[in-house]
C-alpha cells in the first residue's frame, strides 16, 4: 500500500489460486470493489456490490 494520499488505500478480501477480490478506499472517500478473474477485472462501486453479493449468494 502507498501511503501517497492521492493514491487508493487497497485491502484484499479474498483471494484463491486464480481469483482475487479486493476493495479500495479511494481518496475522494468512495469505496470501489474489484475482481480478478484471470486477465479480466470487474470494477464495482460499493451499490453495485452489494446488489452482486446478494446476487452470489442465490447462485448455490
Amino acid at each position: 500500500m502507498s501511503n501517497n494520499q492521492d493514491e487508493p488505500q487497497t485491502q484484499t478480501i479474498a483471494e484463491t489460486e486464480n481469483f482475487l477480490a479486493w476493495k479500495a478506499e479511494e481518496p475522494d472517500g468512495e469505496t470501489t470493489y474489484h475482481i480478478e478473474l484471470n486477465n479480466v477485472t470487474v470494477h464495482f462501486f460499493s451499490e453495485e456490490w452489494k446488489e452482486f453479493i446478494e446476487l452470489t449468494r442465490e447462485l448455490k
